[in-house]
């Protein structure tokens, strides 16, 4: 599989995220053996109004209605942060076979950088690549949280004149 070419759609998702004010975070699942696309998503929290509404949770969604069933067999989720715990439990429970992640989270990161949940004896651990386009998506969360800072500080100057 071409794992560059899959986290670049997702690179592609988290720009629609941040385009909406959204964490830019994006998501595929993708049936290994055909190389489909099969589920996509991005961070939805601010205008969906849901905690639940993380890229990975919607692409697991989108994917396990496209294949008619929960479990996620033969394919692959490739996102550009890091899973946050809620997230890391998904993968477990739809059985996903393969884990592909750009950016490490250090806030919230569950596949090593806070903390393991696939260290764990669950009855389902996928193999996980980490660092795929690694700058990029860096880059596409630094660049957001950059703009998000110097907006609130105009915010600031323009409530104080």
């Amino acid at each position: 599989m071409n794992d560059e070419l899959y986290m670049r759609r997702a690179l592609e998702l988290a720009d629609k995220a941040a385009a909406l004010g959204e964490v830019p975070v994006g998501a595929v699942v993708v049936k290994q053996a055909t190389g489909e696309i099969v589920g996509e998503g991005f961070n939805r929290r601010e205008s969906g109004r849901s905690p639940l509404a993380h890229a990975e949770l919607i692409a697991i969604a989108e994917a396990s209605k496209r294949l008619g069933g929960w479990r996620l067999v033969d394919c692959a989720l490739y996102v550009t942060l890091e899973p946050c715990p809620m997230c890391a439990g998904a993968v477990i429970n739809s059985r996903i076979e393969r884990l592909v992640y750009g950016a490490s989270d250090p806030k919230a990161g569950s596949c090593g950088s806070v903390i393991d949940l696939f260290m764990y004896p669950y009855n389902h651990i996928p193999p996980i690549e980490r660092g795929i386009l690694a700058e990029d998506c860096s880059k596409v969360l630094s660049d957001f949280f950059k703009q998000l800072r110097i907006s609130k500080s105009k915010q600031k100057q323009t409530k104080a004149k």
